[in-house]
């Protein structure tokens, strides 16, 4: 599954949904798909967001078995939030909405 984050004020950003759905929970909100953040709530979203990878943002994201994966395989939290958090300023600064969808 591939989920694409949607907002007026930034170019549409798809990721893989395990990726994703990890993301929005950092985010503060319900793995759900479809589903949407409201202009208002954008950020503290992003707030939420940046406070998972200052805490965790070494780790990798999904965690996959050692024993299938190698160390040069691995991408980090902050790796790949990056994109999202670029979304989320910008949909935060332009004061509009996040939405995402399959």
């Amino acid at each position: 599954m591939l989920v694409t984050f949607r907002t007026p004020a930034y170019s549409d950003i798809t990721m893989f949904g395990d990726v994703a759905l990890a993301l929005i929970e950092h985010m503060g909100h319900s793995p759900t798909v479809p589903s949407a953040i409201a202009a208002e709530d954008v950020p503290r979203a992003l707030e939420r967001l940046r406070a998972a990878i200052d805490e965790r943002g070494g780790e990798t994201l999904p965690p996959a078995p050692e024993e299938t994966r190698r160390d040069a395989d691995k991408v980090s939290l902050a790796h790949r939030a990056l994109p999202l958090v670029q979304l989320l300023e910008a949909a935060a600064k332009a004061d509009t909405y996040v939405m995402w969808d399959r």
